[in-house]
């Protein structure tokens, strides 16, 4: 594992490795912001819930068809999605290319009964959508040992005056 000169913990993953990183941290936050429209600054972010992340590392979410994440993915499908698991120090950012679909199988598959709190006609709602977000690269921040080991460390850091960080950090591309 590399150290940047500060001291940090750089491990950088690819393939099954980063979509198992991209899984635990998406798992551990459950929501996350959706960045669309990134040729405008600020990007348009809103909160949404993962349904799930495949074997692949795409990200899978349900969408209202008339939301303005679905108009700006139609206009430019590039997104950022940004995580955090602040229980646990855990963070993430990934980029990557969105798809919106209508498929009656994919609404069938990521539907969950939470959503019939915006979809109310359950599967059949025609506002129904489902988002398919292939991740290109990202970078996570994370701690090697959990956040218990993690504020041990820093306490003794604080005491003895060393550093003791127990982070990790690092690119993801699945």
């Amino acid at each position: 594992m590399k150290k940047t000169p500060a001291g940090e913990a750089i491990e950088n993953l690819t393939h099954a490795r980063a979509v198992e990183k991209i899984r635990d941290l998406a798992k551990a936050a459950r929501i996350c912001l959706f960045g669309t429209a990134p040729a405008r600054f600020p990007l348009t972010v809103s909160p949404m819930a993962v349904q799930a992340v495949d074997e692949a590392g795409n990200l899978w979410f349900l969408s209202a068809r008339s939301s303005v994440r679905n108009l700006h993915i139609g206009q430019d499908a590039r997104v950022q999605l940004l995580f955090a698991n602040t229980g646990d120090s855990q963070y993430l950012t990934v980029h990557g290319t969105a798809t919106v679909s209508d498929d009656r199988a994919l609404r069938e598959k990521y539907w969950t009964p939470i959503a019939k709190t915006w979809m109310h006609g359950g599967v059949d709602d025609p506002e129904l959508t489902v988002i398919k977000v292939a991740i290109k690269d990202g970078y996570y921040w994370d701690t090697e040992h959990g956040k218990a080991v993690a504020l041990l460390k820093i306490a003794v850091g604080a005491v003895t005056g060393k550093t003791m960080d127990d982070s990790v950090e690092g690119n993801v591309r699945p």
